[in-house]
């Protein structure tokens, strides 16, 4: 008899602890498999050189969510330049998988593949969130002979090559290409004759050296040589007048008569099949920081606008704008065939 209520002891206390450690699974899996994610740091990349668009964007990040206590593990940056963002993209497939890798890319990501650069392509990533809008800008040194967008183009119209332009993107990606955009609605003919020089670093030292005449950038990249007065800007290539003090008084190309706009969209994306709780966790915390002042505030010190977009709206995006570089460079021939 003893023995009978010993065993139906055992019993109950066994299905007990299974119902306990079955309640415990269904709540790790319920968040994402992983409930103490992340406890190791973080390595955080930037596709190009120190100071650049991708550089000050993922440092802001890190900093942001540092600031604002969102993420606790330390969020180191680094610089992983090359190939106009396709050496990362090269190192991001050898960390398939991995749970504590994110990097940002804006249109170069989509470029480099659709040109031939890179076989691998945004498809080759995690896309996590779109978080904001930057645009192009075309300067030129202080004591320029080109005072206007359309005095450069005139130029070109008459002689492709009288022009040197430069860029931190890789011929074919986004530099080139916003260039290249406003160059064709402005009317200039022989697009691949204009020469276009690639630097790995920043392209502003490259101008205010005198190796090019113009330089092809984003307005975050160079605003404090415009304030400086070191450089000169002709345009921008936003819909409208963005940002304050002296960005707020660069003319668009459009009021210059040049009906074209180009937008640099900048977003975070981990390696290919980065873990379902991790991608949970990093696109609700994204969600998040986009809401703190802190944001707010670095949103618009670098005269950035809002583009925040969640990681399905920003694949569904990401499909779409694929689509559309296709066309711009097809036009310009320079598409993959």
């Amino acid at each position: 008899m003893r023995i009978k209520k010993m065993v139906t002891v055992v019993v109950v206390v066994s299905l007990a602890l299974s119902l306990v450690l079955s309640g415990c699974t269904q709540k790790q899996a319920s968040s994402g498999g992983n409930a103490d994610y992340p406890k190791r740091p973080m390595e955080f990349i930037a596709p190009g050189g120190a100071g650049g668009g991708w550089d000050l964007t993922i440092r802001t990040v890190a900093k942001v969510l540092q600031d604002t206590k969102l993420v606790s593990v330390p969020m180191p940056v680094t610089n992983r330049p090359g190939g106009g963002g396709g050496v990362n993209l090269a190192y991001l497939q050898e960390k398939k998988g991995s749970d504590s890798i994110i990097s940002v890319y804006s249109p170069p990501l989509i470029l480099i593949n659709l040109n031939g650069s890179t076989d691998f392509s945004y498809k080759d990533t995690t896309p996590l969130a779109r978080l904001i809008a930057d645009y192009g800008v075309f300067v030129v040194a202080k004591d320029s002979k080109f005072q206007t967008i359309n005095d450069v183009m005139e130029a070109l119209k008459k002689d492709p090559k009288s022009v040197k332009i430069g860029g931190n993107s890789s011929a074919g990606s986004m530099d080139h290409i916003q260039f290249l955009m406003m160059a064709k609605a402005a009317g200039v003919k022989n697009l691949k004759e204009i020469d276009y020089v690639s630097f790995q670093e920043s392209g502003a030292s490259q101008i205010l050296g005198g190796h090019i005449d113009l330089f092809s950038t984003g307005l975050g990249e160079v605003q404090g040589l415009l304030e400086s007065g070191d450089l000169k800007a002709l345009a921008h290539t936003a819909e409208k007048r963005v940002g304050t003090g002296v960005v707020a008084e660069i003319p668009t190309v459009k009021e210059q008569g040049i009906d074209a706009t180009f937008v640099n969209w900048r977003g975070l994306f981990g390696p290919p099949e980065m873990p379902d709780y991790a991608v949970k966790y990093w696109t609700d915390v994204l969600a998040k920081m986009v809401e703190t002042e802190e944001w707010k505030e670095a949103r618009e010190r670098n005269n950035w606008d809002d583009a925040y977009l969640d990681a399905d709206e920003f694949k569904a995006f990401l499909d779409k704008t694929n689509e559309d570089y296709k066309g711009i460079l097809e036009e310009i021939g320079m598409l993959k065939k």
